[in-house]
Order: C-alpha cells, then structure tokens, then sequence
C-alpha cells in the first residue's frame, strides 16, 4: 500500500513538473511570438507606392518650381527611388486646397505638400482668409529661401529706394505697387514693409494685385504700375535682360550673385526688417513617427548634395535648410511676424 502511494506521487510530480515547463515554454513562445509581431507591425517599409507633390498654384510659380526642383533634386540623387510627380493645385493663393489638404488627406504619406508664407498668411488675415494652416500639418523641413525685391522699370527715374519712399511720402496716391498675390498676400506685406519702416501709412498706397508674377511685370513695364514687389528669384531673368532695376531686397545680407550685388539690403538702407521667402515641405498631420524620420533624413542628405546645391544656384535661390524639430519653431516665429504687417495694414482677422 504504501509503495503504491509512493509511485502515485512519483508520477503526480512528474505530471505536475511536465505540465509546468509546457506551460512556461508556450508562455514564453507566446511572448516571443507577440514580441515578432510587435517589431513586425512596428517597422515601416515607407515608400512603397508613388508620391505626389502638391505645388498649390499654377504651372510657372515659385512654389510649382520648387516642387520641381525637390523632384529633380531627388530622382539625381537617387535618394528617393519610387516615382515622384508634381500635381498643380491653384486657387485662392493656396487656401483652396489647403482645405482639402487639411481634412481629407490627414493619414495619407504619399501625399506632400509644398509650401510658403502664404500658408500662414491666408490663415491670418481677414479677408479672404483660410481656417487652416501650417498647425493643421506636420512641418517637415524647409530647403530653399528666396527674397523680395522692390523693382522698377530700368528707365525709371528712380535709382534708389529712398527717392522712392520721399516720392510716396509726398503723394502716396501717385505711387502704384504692382503684385503677383492678393491684397495682404506676400508681395504685398514685403513691398510694404519698407514703407512701414521708413514711419509711412502703408494703407495709403495703391497696390494692385495680378494673377501671377509675370502679368504684374508686365505691368511694370507697360507703365501701369511704378514699382513690383516679386521674389528675387522670379525677378532675376528680368533683371538680366535689362528690362528692370532693382531698388532693394528683402535679404538680411546681399544677394549672392552677380545681378545684384550691388542691391543694398532693407537694412543697409536704415531700415530695420528683413523678409524670408523660405519653401518647405509639410505632410499630413497624422504622420506616423517612421514616415517623419524616413524625409528628416532624406531631405537632410538633399541639402548636402552638390547636385541639389547647382540646380538652386542655376534656378536663382539658396538652400536653407531645417529639419521637422527645428520647421516648426520657425514657423511660429513668421507668424508673429506676419501677424504684425497684417495688424498695421489693417487686414488681421483678429
């Protein structure tokens, strides 16, 4: 009897121990397996279809040529190796599909978007103005700035920019800005900063806006308008056929090329502003982690290609580059600049 107790003990524990590491075994093949799945689920093979940048303005534009060039730039380098297209998207300075933009394509990552300071200002100012904004994408990096520059026909009796602001001072309703943006758009808060400065009313001028940069040149130099406010790199082909003078740039420091290096800066002028054309990409606003560091490292490597560099030197603008962490404290600080411009012209919505 007590031999028979024994060896049915023997087996309970032999049953309980085997019982036990099967248990343990399938626990811990059950956390490996959940640990493979997690990883699996976790790492992204982004890009894996075609992306499209959008440009929102017409075919010619600064923002459709930067889309260009950030293509060309990628498809040289061959840091990007699926197929890239532009797609044009105009109307309303960009506000129309940035309301597309920021509600209908909130998740999708093949879908970027290529951008300027009117993206703040559309949503800034009272008319005409946009509910969304840069807050209402992810900021990926900036690759390009650009300027502004007050010209005049090459004929003009102006020479300098002070001659034309004592003009302005005396008759502003004599003084005509033409543009190639809408009322409270970029060319007209740049071409009116540095009446603002000089202890001018820029809301006494006469600013006339052109759909496009080129009919507002073409305005210039039929004598319809005495001054343009257009960025430095749409003005520059004009400047090289001696068709227009430029009076001064919005740049911190001298125009690095040969057109215009002679140009005196805002400051030079004893006027204390400066306005930054800068051109970024901004993605939807639920970007995953994984797709955000994917274009912080591309786009980091682009701006350090010499293949990037030629092509911007050859279209007129200059690299300037920030990642995703640093676009967004940027473009905090436009907006309270542009905020500004907009609050003296009388056009915030606030």
């Amino acid at each position: 009897m007590r031999k028979s107790n024994w060896k049915l003990g023997a087996l309970s524990a032999v049953l309980l121990i085997s019982l036990t590491g099967c248990g343990t075994a399938k626990e811990a093949g059950t956390a490996n397996a959940n640990e493979t799945a997690t990883k699996t689920a976790t790492k992204s093979n982004y890009p894996v279809k075609p992306i499209t940048f959008v440009a929102p303005n017409g075919a010619g534009g600064g923002l459709d040529k930067t889309a260009r060039l950030i293509v060309k730039g990628l498809s040289e380098t061959k840091l990007v190796t699926e197929t890239m297209t532009v797609e044009n998207k105009p109307g309303g300075g960009g506000s129309v599909y940035m309301a597309e933009y920021a509600t209908k394509e909130t998740k999708n990552p093949y879908k970027l978007l290529v951008n300027s300071p009117p993206v703040i200002i559309n949503n800034l100012k009272k008319e005409g103005n946009s509910p969304f904004g840069y807050k209402d994408t992810t900021p990926l990096a900036q690759l390009t700035k650009d300027y502004g520059a007050i010209t005049v026909p090459a004929d003009s009796k102006y020479k300098d920019l002070k001659a034309l602001l004592e003009d302005i001072k005396a008759d502003p309703a004599k003084v005509i800005i033409a543009g190639g943006s809408s009322p409270g758009g970029m060319d007209h808060l740049f071409a009116m900063l540095p009446v603002y400065k000089y202890g001018l009313d820029p809301k006494a001028i006469k600013y006339v806006a052109y759909d496009g940069g080129g009919e507002a040149i073409t305005a210039l130099l039929g004598n319809h308008a005495t001054a343009a406010a257009k960025p430095v790199s749409l003005i520059l082909p004009y400047v090289k056929s001696g068709h227009v003078r430029v009076l001064a740039v919005t740049s911190p420091e001298r125009i690095h090329t040969d057109l215009l290096k002679d140009v005196p800066t805002l400051r030079e002028l004893g006027l204390d502003a400066d306005f930054t054309i800068w051109r970024g990409v901004l993605g939807p606003k639920e970007m995953g982690k994984d797709e955000i560091a994917y274009w912080d490292k591309v786009f980091k490597e682009l701006s350090e290609k010499e293949e990037w560099k030629k092509l911007l030197a050859e279209d007129g603008v200059e690299s300037e580059y920030k990642s995703a962490a640093d676009f967004k404290p940027f473009l905090d600080e436009q907006e309270k600049l542009i905020k500004e411009i907009l609050d003296v012209l009388g056009m915030s919505k606030n």
